[in-house]
């Protein structure tokens, strides 16, 4: 789950990071009354999960509470690479002296986590690890060890912050550390990290991204969750325990097993340049137990996207054989029905693995209008892309 930069900082406060506070607000009536309650010169921050804000004009200093509510408005309905602006940040100006960088990643390929510093950032950090490599120090940290004074001197050195700043710098890197850790996040990034003309280090800006695995572990995570923005359909399959991923396609994928499911993604993809470009809908699996109700909810969920035009049941029998399978779609078919949700839209079947002749047999005999059962993975997205094209 990725954060605002207003939850980030809070989070930063949290842990004790040196950080700014501000008022969010959703229209320029609050943006005005909020600038008045700070006092001063201020900054109106479109609040976004994506980067290059500022470039794209979605961060603006205001002389006073009037020129706030006005830079408010032209934030607000802002189309930033496609996330469209809901709120905006409004915080007291600081003065900047120096700008930098620092971040801690989980680093898949190494298989170990990453810290990266910079005493090169700001806005255009990307063009510096694009044309300077050199200037954004990398440092491998050991996730037995972590980030104690030593290994946060080690970041800072390899980062060559100068000296009137290293020991505040080494400080903030623990205390980011923490936030990573105690958090559970995956990213957590600060760009930029300032030096005010007073010598002080502030995280001014904050980005972080929460792994949803250990929810578990931290009621308080529910509170940051966006439910304006997050997707209706990834919501409600959430709510009942499904693993399903909106994308912008037109043939409904349902499977069993995450590797599976990726691969029927693939190879719909491939199939559907033949039949006008057609593309996958979205990502659902279903899981070993693919039960009556589970197959119900997942067509339901699939089914309600207005964009999918045909689904593809994509299962290999395994601990769950394909006749329990296919008994699962015929009643999901009919427990939909049941509740009045008439199923149209064509659905292709591809049953192998465990009892695959058997569930295909119990299909066959269902009879449904709907179904079409193909033995092949390839042939089945085949047609199922062809469906979804209107053939």
């Amino acid at each position: 789950m990725d954060l605002y930069e207003y939850q980030a900082k809070d989070l930063f406060a949290k842990h004790g990071v040196p950080t700014q506070s501000g008022i969010v607000v959703t229209d320029a009536d609050a943006a005005v009354a909020a600038a008045e309650q700070i006092g001063g010169l201020v900054v109106v921050k479109a609040q976004v999960k994506t980067g290059g804000r500022g470039k794209a004009g979605g961060v603006k200093l205001a002389q006073n509470a009037s020129e706030a509510g006005e830079k408010a408005s032209a934030i607000l309905g802002l189309d930033i690479k496609g996330h469209i602006v809901h709120k905006v940040l409004v915080t007291g100006a600081a003065d900047i002296a120096q700008e930098y960088y620092v971040s801690y990643l989980l680093d898949r390929a190494n298989r170990t986590f990453l810290a990266m510093a910079s005493v090169e950032g700001g806005m255009d950090i990307e063009e510096v690890a694009a044309t300077k490599p050199e200037a954004l120090a990398k440092v491998l940290i050991d996730p037995l060890v972590g980030v104690d004074a030593a290994m946060a001197a080690q970041i800072a050195d390899a980062a060559g912050f100068p000296a009137e700043v290293r020991d505040e710098v080494i400080e903030v890197l623990q205390r980011l550390w923490e936030v990573f850790v105690k958090e559970d996040a995956t990213l957590v990034e600060v760009n930029p990290l300032v030096q005010t003309p007073e010598g002080r280090i502030m995280a001014l800006d904050g980005k972080v991204t929460l792994d949803e695995n250990a929810e578990f572990r931290h009621a308080d995570h529910a509170a940051l969750v966006d439910l304006a923005a997050e997707n209706g359909l990834e919501l409600k399959a959430k709510e009942k325990g499904l693993n399903y991923v909106k994308l912008d396609g037109e043939v409904g994928i349902i499977g069993n097993g995450a590797g599976l499911v990726m691969s029927t993604l693939d190879v719909v993809a491939y199939a559907g340049e033949a039949h006008g470009g057609v593309r996958p809908a979205n990502f659902l699996d279903i899981g070993g137990g693919a039960s009556a109700q589970v197959m119900a909810d997942g067509l339901e969920i699939v089914l309600s996207d207005p964009g999918v035009k045909s689904v593809f049941v994509n299962v290999f029998g395994g601990i769950t054989a394909c006749d329990a399978v296919a008994n699962g779609i015929v009643q999901a078919i009919g427990l939909l029905e049941q509740g009045g949700d008439k199923v149209t839209k064509p659905i292709v079947c591809r049953l192998d693995g465990n009892n695959a002749a058997a569930g295909r047999a119990i299909l066959a005999e269902a009879n449904l209008a709907v179904i079409n059962v193909v033995d092949t993975m390839d042939d089945a997205a085949d047609r199922v892309a062809a469906l979804a094209a209107g053939a």
